[in-house]
């Protein structure tokens, strides 16, 4: 992956001095790495937030009464998992994660998640049918609030950044739906 950003800095580089615009490349650049930084440090703080809140949630107990009221979609999702186990709640608490629009904050839980599955596979080391469901509801990402990319557009100055929230629901939730009727095709296929 070094090389090939080394080989698009290098030809970004000669072009910019082919075509006199070394000045104006170098400014973008300055400026871009400051606009990364900015992005870096908002979504740290949306993360940091979204931690603290889910460590609350765990301390006080709060985060099993949510895992029950998920719990019946859960079960017919993930059947081969027994109802008490913690990955449930894990599961969960990705899954709210992702609903919210928190993918940064979302990444932990999802490995916590994926770290529980596995304690239930008889073959460690390989995929599950419960993984590939998991993988694939927190790829897809439902989002009912998408707080991370809202900030992100508020932060840039757009007049309307929650104009997002609709067209971002309808496309996580068809793309959700398609990838897990995938699967499940797959799965009665190769069965």
């Amino acid at each position: 992956m070094n090389v090939i950003w080394l080989v698009l800095l290098s030809i970004s580089i000669v072009f910019a001095i082919v075509t006199g615009n070394l000045e104006p490349f170098t400014k973008s650049i300055f400026e871009g790495a400051k606009s990364a930084v900015e992005i870096s440090l908002f979504l740290l703080g949306v993360v940091s937030v979204w931690m603290g809140i889910t460590r609350i949630l765990e301390d006080s107990g709060l985060i099993y009464r949510i895992a029950h009221l998920f719990r019946p979609v859960m079960s017919r999702l993930f059947r081969n998992i027994p109802g008490d186990h913690p990955s449930i709640t894990a599961i969960t608490l990705n899954v709210l994660a992702n609903l919210f629009g928190l993918g940064n904050a979302a990444t932990p839980l999802g490995i916590k998640a994926m770290q529980e599955l596995d304690s239930l596979n008889e073959e460690k080391g390989t995929v599950t049918y419960e993984m590939m469901i998991f993988i694939v509801i927190n790829t897809a990402s439902i989002q009912l609030i998408p707080f991370s990319v809202i900030g992100i557009l508020a932060g840039y100055g757009a007049a309307n950044p929650a104009a997002i929230v609709l067209p971002v629901l309808i496309a996580t939730v068809i793309s959700a739906m398609a990838a897990l009727l995938i699967l499940f095709t797959f799965r009665k296929i190769l069965k």
